[in-house]
């Protein structure tokens, strides 16, 4: 599917802005899952390409407001075209980390042990699926993430982008972000990598999902294949979703993190646009 993506992230202020260094997650690449055939992000000060170890293009600017300026507003604008290839398997290059380094516990998607109890009670077949090692099978990931789709309902507004793993898994309400969450921490407590993805989903009739996340799990340690997996639609990724970046959790890969001075009480508008395009 060729996609059409306008991302548009706006601040406004209730005093001058003196100060701005944001850093973001807001270019996809090209690799097996998409296409990436032109993409451009404009921001209010010159764009800087920053290193990053987990493989995703990550961007920085910093905006020094002149005093005469009475600078309310910052605007950050990414748009470009994708064609998705309907691939949910990825294996990664030499420039990431190895899978045990998403074994690690995050502090949004920390393992726990009574996360492991409840995978192994709740889907039928996991608990003769080894621990660590040799990579889990399709049938019982997909098992996985309905099951955990069952445990965390969706619910819009039910939490926050500081809740834990833990915390939707014991509330048993979340956005696609919690759902993503805890099958990452799920999977961590049984030993099998995994690591949180934040990009784009178009549906014509889910536009509050147009940001989306969804999780990466290690199915081959030794040749570092992934298979993704869309936990709110308790399914592997197909041509509906656009890849943008992977880390351990949602707060090493947010699509616009930063630091201001001055501008007073800030608000946060976002829109996102996702139009399919002929081929």
């Amino acid at each position: 599917m060729r996609l059409s993506v306008r991302h548009t992230t706006r601040y406004t202020y209730t005093e001058p802005l003196l100060y701005s260094v944001q850093t973001l997650h807001l270019w996809p690449v090209s690799g097996a899952a998409q296409t990436v055939q032109g993409w451009d992000v404009r921001t209010p000060a010159p764009l800087h390409a920053q290193p990053d170890g987990q493989g995703n293009r990550v961007h920085s600017y910093s905006l020094v407001a002149r005093p005469e300026q009475d600078l309310r507003e910052q605007v950050i604008d990414a748009r470009g075209v994708v064609q998705t290839l309907g691939v949910a398997v990825v294996t990664d290059t030499g420039r990431t980390p190895p899978p045990a380094f998403y074994l690690r516990s995050t502090p949004l998607a920390e393992p726990h042990p009574r996360m492991a109890v409840w995978a192994r009670a709740n889907v039928p077949g996991l608990a003769e699926e080894p621990e660590g090692g040799e990579g889990p099978s399709l049938a019982s990931l997909v098992a996985l993430a309905s099951a955990v789709a069952d445990k965390v309902a969706y619910r819009k507004g039910s939490t926050s982008v500081e809740t834990t793993a833990l915390e939707a898994f014991d509330w048993g309400l979340g956005v696609c972000q919690d759902q993503a969450h805890v099958m990452v921490a799920v999977c961590r407590s049984i030993g099998w990598p995994a690591r949180y993805v934040s990009g784009y989903f178009y549906a014509a009739n889910e536009p509050e999902l147009a940001s989306h996340a969804w999780v990466d799990v290690c199915i081959d340690v030794a040749e570092r294949r992934w298979l993704s997996l869309d936990v709110t639609h308790r399914c592997p990724t197909d041509e509906r979703h656009i890849r943008v970046a992977a880390a351990t959790d949602y707060a090493a890969c947010l699509p616009v993190k930063g630091l201001r001075r001055g501008g007073g009480r800030e608000r946060l508008e976002v829109e996102i646009r996702i139009e399919p395009l002929s081929a």
